[in-house]
């Protein structure tokens, strides 16, 4: 019958609980040992296998160790390498950080020489500034005076010329109407009438008396009063105009024209330049060329004419401190030049408020003193 339990003689291995067997380590187990070289086991016992263990574990600990030595090396050389490229990193980053604070420092003394050049700019445009607005405050100033003054004497002109016509002449204004007595000795240039009543009464009426247009019998000449309105529209003291142009001609040319022809030609500028002076010459000032003349009186040579007369006024030209003695019928010449020269002055400035027909007469007047004085006629004076 079948106990269950087999026989030893059947072929089968007793269990393990019936072979009693001493446990001790023997070592790497059979994965280790085919890594460290794959010995074959050999069929002895677990005697031999006991026997041989010291040896095998002497060489795996050998083994051991020259690798852990490999791995020491090989560690120390990749992080002898690693530190050898953070070294140069860092010697990079410490170039660059050398580099950047020069760079920065060298900003940083650009920054502060331009902001003191700047300042100093703007301190210097500020003084300029102050010293062209006290200049400008100042030539304003000057310049409002100025102006104060120069539409005080414009107002007095307009006064004195809007109240002078042909028919009723402001006596102010032209100090030739007045008496002799009344008038009395004068400095500078005077306007003069050219004639006397006494030497021609029917042309020339007497001061403070104009005969109207019925009793002269005048008529407006259709070609000059053209051309003198032409002129009237743009006002000017060109020669080339028609209407000056003609004057010049007619009456400026010849009354100016002289025996000293240089000196005429100094005078005629002057008076075109509104630059000449008259001056009354007291007797104890006449030059005196011969002794007798002087006891005679007041005669002389006129500088322009070149006769022998007694020169009461002498002529100043421009700036110039040299004096030219002349005679009555001299400066009634250049009188007469310069009054015709004052109107249209004024007519150019607008001073005059008239018509075009008064004013034209009071041209065509003073062309006509013009005309007269240069024919020789000249107002007699005590």
């Amino acid at each position: 019958m079948w106990s269950g339990q087999p026989h030893p003689d059947e072929g089968h291995p007793p269990p393990l609980e019936a072979v009693p067997v001493p446990w001790k380590s023997v070592g790497p187990c059979k994965s280790h040992r085919e890594s460290l070289g794959g010995l074959p086991e050999t069929p002895a016992g677990e005697e031999a296998q006991g026997e041989e263990g010291p040896a095998t574990t002497q060489l795996d600990v050998s083994r051991l160790r020259s690798s852990s030595m490999e791995i020491r090396e090989k560690g120390s050389e990749f992080l002898k390498e690693e530190l050898h490229k953070a070294q140069k990193e860092l010697k990079l980053k410490d170039e660059e950080c050398e580099r950047l604070s020069k760079v920065r420092e060298q900003l940083e003394q650009e920054l502060e020489e331009l902001t003191a050049s700047l300042f100093e700019e703007a301190h210097r445009m500020v003084r300029e500034a102050n010293t062209k607005q006290a200049a400008s405050e100042k030539q304003l100033k000057e310049a409002r005076g100025k102006i104060d003054m120069l539409q005080a004497e414009v107002t007095a002109l307009k006064t004195l010329v809007i109240t002078s016509t042909p028919a009723s002449p402001n006596r102010e204004l032209h100090p030739q109407l007045l008496s002799p007595t009344k008038a009395g000795p004068r400095k500078g240039h005077l306007r003069h009438k050219s004639t006397s009543s006494a030497l021609c009464p029917a042309v020339c009426p007497v001061a403070g008396h104009i005969l109207t247009p019925d009793k002269e019998g005048k008529e407006v000449d259709t070609t000059l009063f053209a051309e003198f309105q032409a002129w009237r529209e743009s006002p000017t003291l060109d020669k080339t105009s028609p209407f000056l142009e003609r004057v010049y001609r007619e009456d400026v040319g010849p009354c100016l024209d002289f025996t000293m022809q240089e000196l005429s030609a100094l005078v005629r500028a002057a008076v075109e330049d509104n630059t000449l002076t008259i001056e009354p010459v007291a007797s104890q000032t006449l030059p005196a060329v011969k002794v007798a003349a002087v006891e005679c009186g007041r005669t002389n040579t006129c500088a322009l004419s070149g006769l022998a007369c007694a020169c009461r006024h002498r002529i100043r030209l421009g700036d110039s401190e040299s004096h030219y003695y002349i005679s009555p019928s001299s400066r009634a010449r250049i009188t007469a030049v310069c009054n015709f020269f004052t109107y249209i002055r004024y007519i150019q400035q607008g001073l005059v408020r008239q018509d075009a027909e008064p004013m034209f007469w009071e041209i065509t007047r003073l062309r006509k003193e013009m005309s007269l004085a240069k024919l020789g006629f000249f107002p007699h004076e005590a």
